[in-house]
């Protein structure tokens, strides 16, 4: 490096302030009131490393900042830092179940059920008749049991551990009889063949992937076989030239054989979605009536709680199941049970579709959509006048009812000629709460389906505080 230019990087260096005159700034020294000490002086040493590295690769402006400028980046970086990252965001996507989003928000029963069971002592493994020690799983069993007409049921962290536990604690070391057309893998990667040779269990594939009959499991069954399983194909569909045997045909094979037969639902559902306009998704007690020794589905899908993996089933298994060594590896806490009990007794009095905000969502009419969107245009009518309501559709999603959608109306932002669609909804996403809709043909979406009632406000603010960016 000349001279020259090492004398002015020494300069430049010389020039940042130490550690202890940027936190005298009069910004950092009123943060210092709410921000520990330590993080603070952390974040310091660090802007001013960072800033260094940036000095010496010559980027422009590096030393520019002056104390304030750098005192703002210490205090942006330990204000992100004491803010809590898992925050509420306003789904105006129309998808229902998003994933990435937490799923199924819970009813104002389900809160108030966590709050008081975080907020105090409960009864949570203790029997209040006897005094004595009582189970956990006792507060949910008998209201599954009930809904889905088994004989027992138990509940773990999740749909994937509840397979998961099936499997080991029936199949392992044993045969498990799949259709081919059910190997499948769902989100984040859990394949259901990976997760058989995780158990111990050996996957014998039958049929094709768009055929498979009762004669293909009835041949394959084998003295190794331990059950017969179908599994949900989830977050997809096979149309066309496809067949597959009744859950009835399969129970008729498993009883002759004396083998178990598991139905994994994926999401599984109480209700008929047929009452909602969509195709009838099998429910939980139509595979227990069809024969089913084992259900398992989700909690926080269509049934609208908490994350949950649920078994329901007969009641030797459910026992068998209960003493598991799985079973205190993935059992649920006390907030998730108490969520999960006030949500199983929405539908125990028949009010899930007014009370669980997924059925909620489902259950609402086209026409209340359309007023609903039609109030939003008239109010952002002077900070968005080229806002339009159009007709549009609302997803499921969640891996529930792939392909079905619900007739909707969107309010439409059509995003002016040079501007950008990403960085309308990159300054959504900085909005407190974030505001999360989707694109299409060059118009930023909001789906009032699936926006929360006490959120619509917050919503129209947001949307007032970002009005359309002007090309240059």
């Amino acid at each position: 490096m000349p001279d020259n230019e090492t004398s002015e990087l020494n300069r430049l260096m010389r020039g940042l302030p130490g550690v202890e005159k940027l936190l005298q700034v009069q910004s950092l020294r009123d943060l210092s009131k709410t921000a520990p000490h330590e993080l603070l002086v952390e974040t310091a040493r660090q802007t001013l490393d960072e800033t260094r590295q940036r000095i010496r690769q010559g980027s422009a402006g590096a030393a520019d900042l002056g104390l304030e400028g750098l005192a703002g980046q210490v205090a942006r970086k330990v204000e992100q830092t004491l803010e809590t990252n898992l925050r509420e965001v306003i789904n105006a996507t129309g998808v229902i179940l998003h994933t990435n989003l937490g799923r199924a928000p819970l009813s104002r029963e389900a809160l108030a059920a966590v709050t008081e069971a975080a907020g105090s002592y409960s009864n949570l493994e203790y029997d209040l008749e006897s005094g004595e020690r009582g189970s956990r799983l006792s507060h949910i069993e008998s209201l599954l049991a009930r809904l889905s007409g088994a004989e027992a049921a138990i509940a773990v962290n999740n749909n994937a551990a509840a397979v998961l536990m099936v499997l080991t604690a029936f199949a392992q070391g044993k045969e498990v009889v799949l259709s081919r057309g059910q190997a499948v893998e769902i989100g984040g990667g859990f394949r259901i063949p990976d997760v058989m040779r995780q158990t111990g269990a050996k996957l014998v594939e039958v049929g094709t992937t768009n055929k498979t009959y009762a004669q293909d499991y009835e041949g394959a069954v084998t003295p190794e076989t331990a059950m017969l399983m179908r599994v949900h194909s989830s977050n997809f569909k096979i149309i066309g030239f496809t067949a597959s045997p009744k859950l009835e045909e399969l129970s008729v094979i498993t009883r002759r054989h004396n083998i178990l037969l598991v139905d994994d639902l994926g999401s599984g559902t109480l209700l008929d979605t047929a009452r909602y306009g969509l195709t009838h998704e099998p429910t939980v007690q139509e595979s227990i009536q069809a024969g089913a020794d084992l259900v398992t589905f989700s909690g926080d899908k269509l049934l609208g709680g908490p994350q949950a993996g649920l078994i329901a089933g007969g009641k030797e298994y459910i026992a068998e199941l209960k003493k598991h060594p799985l079973a205190r590896a993935l059992r649920l806490d006390k907030m998730a049970l108490a969520a999960l009990q006030a949500t199983l007794q929405h539908y125990l009095r028949g009010e899930a579709d007014r009370k669980i905000p997924v059925w909620q969502m489902m259950a609402r009419p086209p026409e209340d959509l359309r007023e609903q969107a039609g109030r939003w245009q008239t109010r952002l009518a002077a900070t968005w006048p080229g806002a339009t309501i159009i007709e549009g559709e609302s997803t499921i999603g969640g891996g529930s009812l792939p392909g079905e959608t619900l007739p909707t109306w969107l309010l439409a932002l059509p995003v002016p000629l040079g501007g950008s669609a990403n960085q309308l909804q990159a300054v959504l996403r900085a909005q407190r709460p974030p505001v999360v809709g989707r694109v299409e043909r060059d118009c930023l979406l909001f789906d009032p389906r699936t926006v929360l009632d006490f959120q619509g406000e917050n919503l129209l603010t947001a949307l007032e505080r970002t009005p359309p960016v002007k090309p240059e």
